[in-house]
């Protein structure tokens, strides 16, 4: 229906977004993603080549992989399709499919452009295989997520992923000019507003746009924000943040690994980055104890008491107040000295566990709770370490056909140290008393 009323004029009269205005008319337009189309871009190659295969666009939202697809289409002579995933089943796919097998036929290559390709399941997906491999349609899919998560195996491996970067603030001011010259009008900001606008737009061009059109609408004549104000009148764009997806992950991996690596500020600022963009708070709680146990273990043993502390302080004084409770557990974590080796013994001691299946321990060892137990000798020889000398027997407590182990080594870090020179001891203790 658009199409009618397009090919007719009578949309011309109709309101269109500032985005919608300002697309790129040729590939050379495209701002902030030269790998792809300057002058010896991926895709700038590839046109040169003649042939462009199908591909998969995959980057943050706002950064033109929409634009692109449909410049490339006009670029290669190939009819334009656009479909979205999150609309289209089965049945629209095979109507997309026969009209563009109907244009092969007349010498008329299709580009089919898929938004959200991610959103299709694996049957839709492997239903794009045939036409693709027979040259029916080009794909172009688009997707905000991590392709090799997404999308099955069969589709990348007959498509080339193309990364669009998020814009950077030299992008994002570009626009925000070439919207200024389009419109006629200044942005109504000062220059500390400005920097503000570019990095509230989270380099995504659409945005950057969106918030500009928020502020033509909300400023009087002759009127400039300035930075405070600028954040009162747009209430600034929620981050791109999807508590299931690639962006949830990356945070908590940037968090884990600043607080294992022991800089507290970094720390600090991927546990604001997170709790700014609404993550779970108790999540955060969870991985900030998985840490202590992980990373810090025996060498710190109070910082499973503070991790733990944290999670109970949120729970009790809730959000917002709770969460400083977070940031002192993740600043002490991040402080802590650092010992893995707990968690290095855990697996050791587990695997050594999987594979040697139910060994007896020794009977010396074993209670006997019954006479006949005893009588064939249930804790025979076992000796009371509390009734030793240093409270230490130095008996064996290993399975015979297993015999002693070694898993968990302590680092010679926190209190680890103390741990390790107690060991050392009882070892030389185990040696002398067994002769």
């Amino acid at each position: 229906m658009s199409d009618l009323f397009s090919s007719a004029g009578l949309d011309k009269g109709a309101p269109r977004p500032l985005a919608d205005r300002m697309r790129p008319q040729k590939l050379s337009d495209v701002v902030g993603q030269d790998h792809l189309v300057g002058t010896d871009g991926i895709l700038t190659r590839l046109i040169a080549s003649g042939s462009l295969g199908s591909l998969v666009f995959w980057g943050p939202p706002g950064t033109g992989k929409t634009t692109v697809a449909r410049l490339l289409a006009h670029e290669t002579d190939l009819y334009f399709e656009q479909i979205s995933a999150i609309f289209s089943g089965v049945a629209d796919l095979k109507k997309v499919f026969e009209a563009a097998r109907f244009r092969r036929s007349t010498g008329q290559g299709t580009l089919l452009f898929v938004d959200e390709i991610h959103r299709f399941n694996r049957a839709q997906l492997d239903a794009f295989l045939p036409v693709m491999e027979d040259g029916t349609i080009t794909l172009v899919g688009a997707t905000t997520e991590n392709p090799s998560f997404e999308l099955n195996a069969a589709l990348l491996s007959r498509a080339r992923v193309l990364i669009f970067k998020s814009l950077d603030e030299d992008a994002i001011g570009k626009i925000l000019r070439h919207a200024e010259d389009i419109t006629g009008q200044s942005l109504p900001l000062d220059d500390e507003a400005r920097e503000s606008l570019v990095r509230m737009a989270d380099g995504d061009g659409r945005a950057a746009l969106t918030l500009a059109e928020e502020l033509w609408r909300s400023a009087k004549p002759g009127e400039v924000f300035d930075a405070a104000q600028l954040q009162e009148i747009i209430q600034r764009r929620a981050p791109i943040y999807d508590k299931g997806q690639e962006g949830h992950y990356n945070l908590i991996s940037a968090l884990h690994k600043t607080v294992r690596g022991s800089d507290p500020n970094a720390a600090l600022y991927y546990l604001a980055r997170m709790l700014d963009a609404g993550e779970d708070r108790l999540f955060i709680a969870r991985r900030l104890v998985r840490m202590a146990v992980e990373d810090i273990g025996l060498a710190d043993p109070q910082a499973l008491v503070v991790a733990n502390a944290a999670k109970d302080a949120f729970e009790f004084l809730g959000s917002p107040e709770g969460e400083l409770a977070l940031a002192q557990a993740a600043v002490y974590l991040a402080t802590a000295p650092k010992s893995n080796a707990v968690y290095t013994a855990y697996k050791a001691a587990m695997q050594t566990a999987k594979e040697h299946g139910s060994l007896m321990p020794p009977m010396t060892i074993l209670n006997a709770p019954t006479k006949l137990m005893k009588n064939i000798g249930y804790g025979a020889t076992y000796r009371y370490d509390h009734d030793e000398p240093d409270a230490f027997s130095g008996q064996d407590y290993w399975p015979e056909k297993l015999g002693r182990q070694t898993f968990y080594e302590p680092v010679d870090r926190g209190f680890e140290r103390d741990v390790k020179k107690r060991l050392e001891w009882w070892e030389k203790l185990r040696r002398e008393r067994r002769g």
